[in-house]
């Protein structure tokens, strides 16, 4: 195979590209309510996703994951950037093309209590925009319905219950079911764990895992819970602050870290061990405000190993191993990992804790 073969083989296993995508708010204020400022929620974010693959996308609370998740299914409408679902920017569709690819593209909501309608029963909410679409033809509605739902653990006579009649797990297997019921080929997972139960975690990751297989669904999986995310994802992108500051497979980031913010998250990993030492690593003041972020490296303020030009220039991205990329000033010089520091104060707190 040339080599301009095996590139063209490459692109068509991307079902989702990601090119500098920018969400931005306005903020407004004065006598004439102007625009005085701007939420830099996503600020230049960038990465592949491969079909049937996942796609794990971590950080703290405020950096940004939902908000880019929302915006790569154009539930909000980004600020610039390109965003390249089966080659076409999904971005310059009219209303009447996006509609067309609507149920290609779905979304899994972190709250199953808020995001069902609990004047529908079950099977409407599921079905409502199966018909909608046309997914299926009308005698083979109820039967098509009765299958989502089985493949999703629930029952057929469920569909005449309202979502207040459910436990929290059930109601996001209603959602899931009603996203599956579109024949999607992406999916974005908001949180889709994070209201449930710690008993209920493991049976919706493991339907979601069973789901993917059986229809080859692509997963863009937004987490704060990286032992979530460790167990569903195949690759990883980190973020801080609007920013990806490393992305690469699920093996080579939890094995080697790269980034003081990336070892920083994963140091506060719970351990099952009680008696196991853990190398804590203590972030130091609070994250900073997306409207008027720092200058250069946006994580400086907060960084071990901040140096003077971290606070000036914004860092580039280098790829430390093949498919593993990290932002960050230290990595300049070729190196491979970070610099030895002595430890910290054991007793300190966090400004996250």
């Amino acid at each position: 195979m040339s080599e301009m073969e095996k590139k063209a083989a490459q692109q068509d296993d991307v079902l989702l590209e990601v090119r500098d995508l920018k969400k931005y708010f306005p903020i407004k204020g004065g006598l004439f309510n102007k625009v005085v400022g701007q939420v830099r929620a996503v600020d230049g974010i960038s990465f592949k996703l491969k079909r049937g693959t996942t796609m794990g996308l971590v950080g703290e609370s405020g950096c940004g994951k939902s908000t880019a998740g929302r915006t790569i299914l154009r539930l909000l409408e980004r600020t610039s950037g390109e965003i390249l679902f089966n080659g076409t920017d999904i971005g310059t569709l009219s209303k009447k093309q996006l509609r067309a690819i609507r149920p290609k593209i779905q979304i899994i909501f972190q709250d199953p209590y808020s995001s069902l309608s609990p004047r529908l029963p079950v099977g409407e909410i599921i079905g409502e925009a199966v018909r909608e679409h046309g997914i299926v033809a009308k005698e083979d509605y109820d039967e098509y319905l009765d299958n989502i739902m089985n493949e999703c653990g629930l029952q057929p006579f469920h569909k005449d219950r309202y979502p207040h009649e459910f436990s929290g797990g059930q109601r996001q297997r209603i959602c899931i079911a009603r996203a599956l019921a579109l024949n999607p080929s992406f999916v974005v997972c908001d949180e889709p764990v994070s209201a449930l139960d710690v008993s209920i975690h493991a049976q919706i990751i493991n339907l979601l895992k069973d789901l993917q297989r059986e229809h080859n669904l692509t997963y863009l999986f937004i987490s704060h819970d990286l032992s979530v995310v460790e167990h569903i994802s195949d690759t990883i992108g980190v973020m801080y602050l609007g920013n990806l500051v490393e992305t690469g497979d699920k093996e080579d980031i939890f094995a080697n870290p790269l980034h003081p913010y990336t070892q920083a998250l994963f140091s506060a990993i719970p351990m099952p061990d009680p008696d196991a030492k853990m190398n804590r690593v203590i972030l130091e003041g609070s994250i900073p405000s997306p409207a008027n972020p720092p200058s250069g490296c946006k994580f400086h303020t907060r960084c071990r190993y901040c140096m003077e030009k971290c606070s000036k220039e914004e860092p580039a991205t280098y790829e430390v191993e093949p498919g593993h990329t990290v932002t960050c000033h230290l990595y300049a010089g070729g190196n491979k990992k970070l610099p030895e520091l002595p430890p910290q104060d054991p007793n300190a707190v966090s400004a996250a804790d």
